[in-house]
């Protein structure tokens, strides 16, 4: 008996046909059996290389299709809550993708709607279930490396494109939302709780007027984390993880390598040469697969799904905060 949950892709989005599709028809218990465009023609191509049954022309009849149980929201950034809401009112379980909003009201909107529709809602952050980030929070948790006292963080890559969504302001485009948020949540999971304040600090595309390079200072009750992000630099990730008797670090922290094992350093810094590495692998998985068959799970048990809208509404609020500290040349409370 096939108990996989069938899912319909709202819009052919790059990162939806690239990865997260081919990742999700892996998955032991995610099925696509739809996908939807704006263009007819793009839906059909989308859907006749990646295999799927059936292609709809238009977002509102993907979500009229009886046989689509839960949504994958692919859409830009702007898209995210209005198309998660009419998901929802169509009583489709809805994985979005990140960032999940542009503000925290609007995630607010999202909450009420998900407690009166009674549907799954959760935010496409895959990296929180990679089993490399949940062996570093066992390390962490462990007292692998004393106290966890600081966190850094870079995350960057080149694209100067204008036509480019990522770089068209009113559409959420931008280094913080695209790919600051990735620091913003790994560090509120790592340290289990919330910073009390924040600073950002931004440098602004002159003709495009998104931030394209952004530092941030977050203040957590048990330390510190800072991390910088840019659209307009060599492409680079890392976090580094320092406690009062050894460090981690993780070598590819966001866009995670399905082909070959990921790797963490663990050292006690006893020498700084880094004769003192231990160097820990996980095995090499897909991170979309893994997010598909736990948000079907929870799907299928009633359980908890793995971002909830709750920790969605805390992240946004750093984000924001990042935001008006950038403004107000102040700290600024999320």
């Amino acid at each position: 008996m096939n108990n996989k949950v069938r899912w319909g892709v709202l819009g052919a989005a790059k990162i939806a046909i690239n990865k997260v599709i081919p990742a999700m028809q892996r998955g032991a218990l995610s099925e696509v059996v739809a996908i939807a465009s704006r263009d007819l023609q793009k839906a059909e191509a989308a859907a006749r290389s990646l295999g799927i049954p059936k292609a709809h022309g238009s977002y509102d009849e993907l979500l009229a299709d009886r046989d689509v149980e839960a949504i994958y929201n692919a859409l830009p950034n702007h898209l995210h809550v209005p198309w998660s809401i009419k998901a929802a009112e169509a009583g489709k379980h809805v994985l979005c993708e990140k960032p999940i909003s542009l503000t925290v009201e609007d995630v607010a909107q999202l909450l009420a709607v998900r407690n009166r529709t009674r549907v799954k809602i959760g935010e496409a952050f895959m990296v929180r279930t990679h089993p490399q980030w949940t062996e570093t929070l066992r390390l962490i948790r462990q007292g692998r490396i004393g106290e966890l006292r600081s966190v850094m963080g870079h995350f960057s890559y080149f694209n100067q494109d204008p036509a480019n969504i990522r770089n068209i302001s009113e559409y959420g485009g931008g280094a913080l939302m695209d790919i600051g948020c990735y620091p913003v949540t790994t560090s509120r999971f790592i340290f289990g709780e919330e910073p009390s304040r924040v600073q950002g600090l931004i440098e602004r595309d002159p003709e495009m007027k998104i931030d394209r390079l952004t530092s941030a200072i977050l203040d957590f009750p048990s330390g510190q984390a800072v991390f910088t992000c840019s659209t307009q630099l060599v492409p680079y990730q890392r976090m580094h993880f320092f406690g009062t008797q050894g460090r981690i670090e993780i070598e590819i922290p966001f866009n995670a390598p399905t082909d070959q094992p990921c790797r963490i350093f663990l050292d006690d810094g006893s020498s700084l040469s880094g004769k003192s590495i231990e160097t820990i692998e996980t095995p090499a998985t897909d991170q979309y697969t893994i997010q598909g068959d736990l948000f079907s799970q929870a799907i299928r048990e009633d359980t908890e799904v793995p971002v909830s809208l709750e920790d969605s509404v805390k992240n946004m609020a750093t984000i924001e905060a990042i935001f008006r500290s950038a403004e107000s040349g102040t700290w600024e409370k999320p």
